[in-house]
């Protein structure tokens, strides 16, 4: 097990930007690819962005690519996620997780991720 706590949401204006970081402790951190997903008032929580263990891969979903970049200090215990240019529809609750059995085919299910945070909100005003 690994716990997770977010860190850096708040309110921001369209067009700003703000860096999510997700701490990690307990279990080796280096072993776990990492993810963030989001969810919105009366959304499912969905996909972001993940990064794996190395780091080499990156994946996004279509809606944040170009805007918004994940990556990862295994020497800190710590994976981020930079979000520029945000959008009124970027606001929701963002959520870190972790999983040691991610691959190429699953990273964007929820259901692949065993280890949680509680989530740190993202509001983008108009």
């Amino acid at each position: 097990q690994v716990r997770l706590v977010e860190s850096g949401g708040g309110l921001v204006q369209a067009g700003g930007s703000l860096r999510l970081s997700c701490a990690a402790s307990g279990r080796t951190f280096s072993y776990y690819d990492m993810g963030w997903f989001r969810q919105a008032p009366g959304k499912e929580r969905e996909f972001v962005a993940a990064i794996d263990e190395s780091p080499t891969n990156t994946y996004y979903t279509d809606s944040v690519k170009g805007r918004f970049i994940i990556s990862r200090d295994n020497a800190k215990n710590t994976v981020y996620l930079q979000m520029n240019s945000l959008k009124p529809e970027d606001t929701a609750v963002y959520y870190c997780a972790a999983s040691d059995r991610a691959n190429s085919g699953n990273y964007y299910r929820a259901r692949t991720y065993e280890n949680w945070g509680r989530g740190t909100q993202v509001t983008v005003s108009s």
